[in-house]
């Protein structure tokens, strides 16, 4: 069972999330050649201060 993480700031409402992970799960069942039944997705939203670019958080940029 392949699973595919996503990380990402805040911002997608829950239709956009489900259409990512539709549209993930699809390349990746096609790609792999396997069913998209066994295709796991992850969607995390982390708050822009806990990511870091450059060596500065994105709240600061």
């Amino acid at each position: 069972m392949p699973l595919i993480q996503i990380s990402q700031t805040p911002g997608l409402t829950d239709e956009q999330k489900a259409a990512v992970i539709a549209e993930v799960t699809r390349a990746y069942a096609k790609a792999s050649g396997k069913s998209e039944s066994a295709v796991w997705v992850t969607v995390t939203d982390i708050p822009r201060e806990a990511w870091g670019v450059g060596g500065v958080p994105l709240s600061q940029g």
